[in-house]
């Protein structure tokens, strides 16, 4: 299993990579998907969006060209590689062990340690 600051760092490219897999997007609409699937508990600026999505492409893990949004605007499209659904299935697996152990931590019976 990765150390635990890795791991919570690598939490917003996660993020970013699931909502890839649902389609190509725009930065807006990957932080406004984020939004709506957690009822506005998770919310992504700017400044660490645009940031991470050029890691992830520095990466390898997703590509980008210029298109038009909805609104007849210029915007840059992003999409998952082949290298990126992999990454994303091994990640959230990972992630996935991290936050469950965390939950038994946080439900468990101080009186019994």
């Amino acid at each position: 299993m990765k150390p635990t600051g890795d791991l919570l760092q690598g939490t917003l490219g996660i993020l970013v990579l699931k909502a890839l897999a649902r389609s190509d997007m725009h930065g807006y609409g990957i932080a406004r998907w984020v939004e709506d699937v957690t009822g506005d508990v998770l919310r992504i600026e700017e400044g660490s969006l645009y940031p991470a999505l050029r890691r992830l492409e520095d990466r390898g893990l997703i590509e980008s060209e210029w298109g038009i949004s909805e609104n007849n605007r210029r915007a840059r499209y992003y999409r998952l590689t082949t290298r990126g659904r992999r990454h994303l299935r091994e990640e959230s697996a990972i992630w996935l062990r991290f936050a469950d152990a965390v939950k038994l931590v946080l439900q468990a019976d101080p009186a019994l340690a």
